[in-house]
C-alpha cells in the first residue's frame, strides 16, 4: 500500500525512482509518528517498517533513519533500535535545542522539561526569587528536528482533537516537537492560526518531503489516548505533499462520524487549516483538493 501511494504521489514510473525523488543516500531522514495512543492507537509499526524499507531502497542507511515522538515509544510497540532504524523519544529538557527558538504572541506557563523552567526560581532585580508562575512566549524545537535530520516523513494518525479540530498532519509535526507547547492547545481554538504559523517555519516545513496519514483505524472523539468506543476501522491511508489537504479531508470524515454520534462539532477549532490555505501552505477548500484512489481503493 505504501509503495503504491508513493508512486502515485510522486508520479514516478516505479517504486525505486519514487523514493529516490524524495530522499538521497546522504540524507538523515526522520519519520515523525504519533505514539500518544499507546499500543492500540499509535501509528502501526508495519506502516513505518514499509516506509523505512522504501528509504533504504533509495540508499538511506538504516542507521540514518530516526523514528520518533514525544510519547513513550516502547509503550506504543516500538522497541529500542539494534541494527535497524533508530527509535527515539523526546524525554527531557536536554532533547530540546536552546538555540532553536520559536516565538509566538501568547504566553505559556512553564513546567519541568521546558528549557527555560527553573525549579530554583528566576532572576528579578538582580536576585534569584521563587516564581511559581513562570511564563514565556518562547518555545524550542527538539534537537532531532533542528539539527539531526535533513528530511522528514510526517506520519500522523487520523485522530480528532477536541481543542484544535484534528491532531493531524500540521499538528503532528509541530506541537509534539516543541517545549512550552501547552499554550497552543490550552483552550479550544487557542491561537486560531498558531499551528499554521508553526508549520510555516522553514525549520519545519522545508524538511517535510511527504505526509502519510495512518487512517487504518480512525478516532473521532477523545484526546490523547486510544478510545475504542470512538474508533472506526477506516482501512485507509492518505498520502501526499499537501498536508493541509490531508487534514481537511480527514477532518470532514471525522465530522460525519461525530454528527452520527450526536457529538458537538470540532471543525470550528481547526480554523488554522483555512489560515494555512491563505498562507499558501496547502489546500483546505474541498473544491481545490484532488483526491485519487490507489490500489484496492480504486
Amino acid at each position: 500500500m505504501v509503495d503504491e501511494l508513493v508512486v502515485a504521489v510522486t508520479g514516478k514510473p516505479d517504486v525505486d525512482s519514487a523514493w529516490k525523488s524524495l530522499v538521497k543516500p546522504g540524507d538523515r531522514v526522520g519519520i515523525k509518528i504519533s505514539a500518544t495512543g499507546g499500543r492500540y492507537f499509535a501509528v502501526h509499526k508495519p506502516l513505518v517498517d514499509a516506509i523505512a524499507a522504501g528509504l533504504e531502497r533509495a540508499g538511506v542507511t538504516a542507521s540514518n533513519i530516526i523514528v520518533w515522538d514525544r510519547a513513550d515509544m516502547r509503550a506504543a510497540g516500538y522497541e529500542k533500535s539494534g541494527e535497524d532504524y533508530q527509535v527515539r523519544s523526546i524525554e527531557s529538557v536536554s532533547d530540546y535545542d536552546a538555540a532553536a527558538v520559536i516565538i509566538s504572541p501568547f504566553l505559556g506557563k512553564l513546567i519541568w522539561g521546558d528549557v527555560k523552567f527553573s525549579k530554583f526560581g528566576v532572576a528579578k532585580e538582580g536576585k534569584l526569587v521563587r516564581d511559581p508562575e513562570q511564563v514565556s512566549s518562547e518555545s524550542h524545537l527538539c534537537k532531532i528536528m533542528s539539527s539531526e535530520v535533513t528530511k522528514i516523513i510526517n506520519v500522523p494518525t487520523m485522530h480528532v482533537s477536541e481543542s484544535c479540530g484534528i491532531a493531524g498532519s500540521l499538528y503532528n509535526i509541530t506541537v509534539p516537537n516543541l517545549d512550552n507547547w501547552r499554550r497552543y492547545i490550552a483552550e479550544p481554538g487557542a491561537g486560531s492560526t498558531a499551528i499554521a504559523d508553526l508549520y510555516a517555519e522553514p525549520r519545519i516545513s522545508k524538511k517535510v518531503v511527504l505526509t502519510i496519514m495512518d487512517g487504518l483505524i480512525a478516532q473521532y472523539a477523545g484526546e490523547q489516548g486510544g478510545e475504542p468506543n470512538y474508533s472506526v476501522h477506516f482501512n485507509t491511508i492518505y498520502a501526499g505533499k499537501d498536508p493541509v489537504a490531508i487534514d481537511a479531508t480527514a477532518l470532514r470524515e471525522i465530522a460525519k462520524w461525530r454528527k452520527e454520534a450526536k457529538l458537538p462539532e470540532t471543525e470550528k477549532y481547526a480554523s488554522y487549516l483555512e489560515a494555512a490555505e491563505v498562507m499558501g501552505l496547502g489546500n483546505f477548500s474541498a473544491g481545490r483538493i484532488d483526491l485519487k484512489a490507489v490500489g484496492s481503493a480504486q
